[in-house]
């Protein structure tokens, strides 16, 4: 069934805002998010590397830090004040969840928990200040990532998920459903405007799907995978470039190193005036996810990096997408 968004929610959420990904080789994925991907390096230290995209003030949007596996260690979200995270650590307790404030180089106050599906957030109100780089044109690298947009997280449980993330506010933008139902494989949910800052999908989970940068215009999808071949990362482009019907952006997944999954996209449309409703999609309507061109590999729908110390469950949905070995027939 489709959640009721809460217009007036404990703490005011206002954009997804940063990632930490946990990686086996700092080196390497460094020069992968620099060079194949095009982001911004602003600061390096020996356990951790920071990076952002040219438009992004903001120090950090990107943050890997060395470690023995390659997990997805936090997704993060802004709130507007600081006061914003004394309510969020307020609701945490109330509504019984895991949580810990957390002391993190330049962010101000910081909560992170668990919600109710597994997933381990990360709220911050406030980051220390870098130069916008949007306009230096000349040192664009590869698909030159202007901002962070959002995430997908894989849950067991689509339906949990969006109702608590409804009840603090997020919109529902669009959804996938059981063909003929109101019942949840995906749910598309936004703050900032536009089509999505929270995206769950049905399937093993908790687990990070891909985290999503954007990018000037569809040249730049087309010179990062360039550059990722030049530079022996073809194998790595894991979907595109194609359109989705969803969100109706032109995209391009790539793995890192360590499979993280990273998508660059050209930004989707607005969906800000409170009477607009969400989207339907079947789930067997391939369109949702690919508007022109074959669905997507195995490796793409089912592929995804789990959380630290949290059990993976099997979906309450048992229905799935069509791959593309299923088109062709493949086992």
């Amino acid at each position: 069934m489709l959640p009721t968004t809460n217009p007036q929610p404990p703490f005011a959420i206002t954009r997804a805002s940063h990632v930490r990904m946990q990686v086996t080789d700092l080196a390497a994925s460094r020069d992968f998010y620099r060079d194949v991907t095009g982001l911004v390096v602003t600061e390096e230290t020996d356990d951790a590397i920071y990076l952002r995209g040219w438009e992004e003030v903001a120090h950090h949007s990107l943050v890997l830090e060395r470690g023995d596996e390659a997990k997805a260690l936090q997704i993060g979200l802004r709130v507007r004040t600081d006061d914003d995270i004394v309510r969020a650590e307020q609701f945490c307790k109330q509504a019984n969840l895991t949580y810990q404030r957390v002391e993190l180089p330049e962010q101000g106050p910081t909560l992170r928990f668990v919600d109710p599906v597994g997933t381990h957030m990360e709220l911050t109100s406030s980051m220390s200040l870098q130069p916008r780089r949007h306009q230096d044109f000349a040192d664009f690298v590869a698909g030159a990532p202007q901002r962070l947009d959002h995430y997908q997280v894989v849950t067991h449980d689509v339906q949990t998920a969006t109702d608590f993330w409804a009840g603090l506010g997020m919109r529902l933008a669009e959804f996938t459903a059981t063909d003929g139902t109101d019942e949840l494989w995906g749910s598309w949910m936004e703050v900032k405007g536009n089509t999505h800052d929270l995206v769950f999908t049905n399937g093993r989970g908790p687990r990070l799907h891909h985290f999503a940068y954007t990018v000037p215009d569809a040249t730049s999808l087309i010179h990062a995978a360039d550059v990722a071949g030049d530079l022996g990362f073809g194998d790595e482009i894991d979907r595109g470039p194609g359109r989705h019907g969803i969100s109706n952006a032109l995209f391009l997944y790539l793995r890192d190193p360590d499979q993280h999954r990273i998508e660059l996209f050209t930004t989707h449309y607005q969906f800000i005036d409170l009477e607009d409703e969400p989207m339907r999609w079947d789930l067997s309507n391939a369109a949702r996810a690919q508007l022109w061109g074959m669905p997507a590999t195995r490796r793409w729908f089912f592929e995804a990096s789990e959380f630290p110390g949290e059990p993976v469950h099997h979906p309450l949905l048992q229905a799935t997408p069509a791959t593309l070995e299923d088109v062709l027939g493949i086992h």
